[in-house]
């Protein structure tokens, strides 16, 4: 359904990898795994036909669903039912049987009888793509993601991100493809969506690929594992589960090291053995023969494998502030007749801790985008506090400029820092050489993270707004923001489903949406955070 030969990827002068080649057949359950920056998001953007190699093919035959990391749609001011029937092309059919019915019920003479005839050849056509099965079909797979009825009458541009990307996940899985391309699809699911996802993988007919850190997933689902390894530019292919995985990656990397050892111990001998034999000069031809044959012995071995490189992040010192840098009072948001929360208030106190929680759609993000000053309150008011210094962490990277490159984006965040500090930190987050040169929209979800991130530690934030801030990363990367939570003193306000993200903040407080209840951290809490 898929096959690749003699792909290559490159990131600017940089090879990602080089003359892969592989193929994606039914029943083949592949877990695409690799550091973060690895290729992988590029990867699965030319399979989908979004992109193409630097060199090689792809072919594809029968129908992709494919599943960005940051999905967009063209026009939000669809239904988000539209949206999720458009993926069998159910809701442009429905939608012309509406307009049929009503002109049925209004028109008459030749009209009424022209639109009786197209209605019946709009019927057959629904009935031919599935009909009322194929609706309830849809209707059940985005209960599962945590999309009611409710919100699947509602227009695109009503729902918050997570809400979105749902409804993207839903078309696909809906789209009944023959091979699904499933980036990070576990992103904004709470813990009982992600159960049903993983049964539906399981016992999905087609092929898939899936990107996720989500281990519990990956360990449950998989049948073939892709390691794209960024030190070696290269696809290892694994013909079997995760455990096994593991255990033949280990096995395989002992035996490089073992191999690379025995050469390397044999070349040196036969070096050694030249160099003496170099200073006869009846011994010159032998003397050189022996340097080649040690030469070879290395250049025939595969490379063992470097340790990754991870990202070093530490957030900010906090700039100095008064008692209190933040208040908000009587925050409301609705959208149309829905109403998402009302009467919020909240004081967020110097080096305060507090986690948001609520169900999808609670308006967690919305809430941060109004304390971020990116969204206007209906009612109400956010009121910065003395000396306030904010640094907001949008989930969906909506603070980075993805026509402006990654040095760019550090120089709008730090305008007056020296340009050598600014390379250097951003080496720390792994961005050196010609990848500070790299547009934004090109980097992958784990890359755009680490930037956004690097643009927080530049800022000199006394307060942190926090939207899923470990989504996207590899679980060094994500023990690194662990670990800057745990050490920051300025005050935080977290929006997360990562358990171990709460336990990192050892939160205050936790404000409960969509009543806007404040009440003091408990263990009680807990079980609501993979929940929300």
């Amino acid at each position: 359904m898929i096959a690749a030969n003699a792909v290559e990827l490159r990131a600017g002068a940089r090879v990602l990898i080089e003359s892969a080649s592989f193929r994606v057949g039914p029943g083949d359950r592949i877990g695409l795994v690799g550091r973060n920056g690895a290729g992988k998001t590029t990867l699965t953007k030319i399979l989908a036909g979004d992109g193409i190699p630097a060199a090689g093919t792809v072919t594809r035959s029968g129908q992709v669903g494919y599943l960005p990391q940051d999905p967009r749609t063209g026009d939000l001011d669809v239904l988000a039912r539209d949206r999720v029937l458009s993926a069998r092309g159910l809701d442009a059919v429905l939608r012309n049987m509406r307009i049929a019915e009503e002109k049925i019920a209004t028109g008459k003479g030749a009209t009424r009888d022209n639109a009786m005839k197209k209605y019946s050849r709009l019927e057959t056509e629904f009935l031919t793509k599935g009909g009322y099965a194929a609706e309830a079909e849809a209707a059940t797979i985005a209960a599962s993601l945590g999309l009611p009825d409710r919100v699947l009458g509602q227009p695109l541009h009503t729902l918050s991100g997570g809400q979105r990307r749902r409804v993207e996940l839903a078309r696909i899985l809906f789209s009944d493809s023959d091979v699904l391309l499933l980036d990070e699809p576990t992103n904004h699911l709470d813990a009982d969506s992600i159960m049903w996802l993983r049964d539906f993988l399981k016992t999905y007919r087609g092929g898939f690929i899936v990107i996720s850190h989500d281990i519990n997933l990956v360990e449950t689902v998989v049948n073939k594992v892709f390691y794209l390894d960024a030190n070696r530019s290269c696809i290892d292919v694994y013909n079997m589960g995760w455990k096994q995985y593991q255990q033949q990656r280990e096995a395989d990397e002992k035996r490089r090291k073992r191999e690379r050892a025995n050469a390397e111990k044999k070349a040196a001998a036969l070096n050694s053995q030249a160099d003496k034999m170099r200073a006869k000069a009846t011994k010159t031809v032998a003397a050189q023969n022996m340097a080649r044959r040690a030469e070879k012995l290395l250049s025939g071995l595969e490379q063992v494998r470097r340790s990754d490189r991870v990202a070093k992040l530490r957030f900010p010192d906090p700039a100095p502030c008064g008692k209190t840098p933040l208040t908000a009072e009587d925050l409301s948001k609705s959208y149309g007749s829905l109403e998402i929360f009302t009467g919020v208030d909240l004081a967020i106190d110097r080096g305060s801790r507090v986690v948001v929680l609520g169900l999808n759609g609670a308006g967690k993000t919305t809430l941060l985008r109004m304390l971020a000053g990116v969204e206007q309150p209906d009612t109400g008011e956010v009121l910065p506090g003395h000396g306030l210094k904010l640094g907001y962490y949008a989930q969906e990277h909506e603070t980075l400029d993805p026509d402006r490159t990654v040095l760019e984006n550090m120089r709008t965040a730090a305008p007056d820092m020296d340009l050598v500090e600014i390379r250097k930190i951003l080496g720390s987050f792994l961005f050196s050489g010609d990848d500070v040169d790299k547009p934004a929209r090109v980097l992958s979800g784990g890359e755009k993270t680490r930037l956004a991130l690097a643009t927080l530690v530049v800022s000199s934030a006394n307060v942190l707004l926090l939207d899923e801030p470990t989504n996207n990363l590899d679980p060094a990367s994500r023990e690194e923001i662990l670990g800057a939570l745990r050490s920051f003193t300025g005050a935080v306000v977290l929006v997360t489903h990562d358990e171990g993200a709460v336990d990192a903040l050892q939160p205050e407080r936790i404000i409960l949406l969509p009543d806007g209840v404040e009440d003091l951290w408990s263990a009680d809490y807990a079980d609501l955070v993979s929940l929300a």
